[in-house]
Formats: structure tokens, C-alpha cells, sequence
């Protein structure tokens, strides 16, 4: 595709503009167009650049918990994460599940997988998804003092685990 500017060189810079939540219009423009306009980008994107203040996002509620210690395999701490961007290995995700589920909830909109899944999985994830929500059906439910519905639940969930 070339500039809509110059018609010469190809489009490397790309913007849409949505108005009004129907009408969207886009600008392809080269490099030289685009500086011309007086639009200023980036070439190079760092994860820091991508996920911006996700990542450095004031910590809400899992502020009031201790910052965990660094992961045991691979000793990243949690401000290393913060200022790097990444991991550095797949413990993490696990020592620091409390930091991460609200960063999550911010860039997913959910803590639950909802997309498309192999078929050889299929099978698994759903058993450990109904595992999971029998699990918070059996905590309100102790919750809400209906143990009689608990009851039901806990040996629903034992006869599930059981066939693991």
C-alpha cells in the first residue's frame, strides 16, 4: 500500500480514527509524510512500551499484602517483573499470582481462559472448569450457611477428583 500522501513510497505508518462509535476513517502514511504531519511514533516497541502503566499501575488491594519474596528457581523479584517486563521463568506465574490477578483483570477483563482451546485439552479444561466452579458454588454456599447444599457439593467435587 502506498502513502495516500505522496503516492510514492510505501505506508508504514497506519491510523484509524473512529468518530462517533460508527464512522471510522484511516491515514496510511510514510515516514517522511507522517513526520511532515507533525505525527510522532515509535519504530521499536518494548513490553514496557506495550502494557505502559499496567505494569507500573498503582497497586490497589494487593498492596496491603507483603511484597512476595523472589521466585526460588530463577530469583526475579516482583520489582524486577515491574521493571522489565517479563519473567524469568514459569514459577513466577504461580509466586506471584497474588500481584498478577488484578494486572489480569486490568488487560483481559477476566481471570478465566475464554478463548479457543486444542482439542486434546478440551476434554481436561473442561472438567477443571466445572471442578472450579463447583469449588466457589461449595464457598458461598458454606458462606451463605446452606450446608446441606455444601454437602452436595463437596461430594459432587469427590466424585469428580475421583475419576482424575
Amino acid at each position: 500500500m502506498l502513502c495516500q500522501n505522496c503516492n510514492k513510497k510505501p505506508a508504514t505508518i497506519h491510523l484509524t480514527e473512529i468518530i462517533n462509535e460508527e464512522e471510522k476513517r484511516e491515514v496510511h502514511l510514510c515516514e517522511e509524510c507522517a513526520k511532515e504531519k507533525g505525527l510522532h511514533y515509535k519504530t521499536h516497541f518494548s513490553i514496557q512500551d506495550l502494557l505502559g502503566n499496567l505494569i507500573n499501575m498503582p497497586q490497589g488491594a494487593e498492596s496491603a499484602q507483603e511484597t512476595p519474596k523472589p521466585c526460588p528457581e530463577c530469583g526475579i523479584s516482583y520489582d524486577d517483573f515491574r521493571t522489565r517486563g517479563r519473567f524469568g521463568c514459569k514459577n513466577d506465574y504461580r509466586v506471584f499470582a497474588g500481584q498478577l490477578e488484578p494486572l489480569f483483570d486490568k488487560i483481559h477483563h477476566a481471570r478465566r481462559h475464554t478463548g479457543k482451546v486444542p482439542r486434546r485439552a478440551s476434554e481436561n479444561l473442561a472438567r477443571d472448569e466445572v471442578l472450579l466452579d463447583l469449588k466457589e458454588r461449595l464457598s458461598e454456599a458454606i458462606n451463605n450457611e446452606d450446608y446441606e447444599k455444601a454437602a452436595e457439593l463437596r461430594d459432587q467435587i469427590g466424585r469428580m477428583e475421583g475419576n482424575r
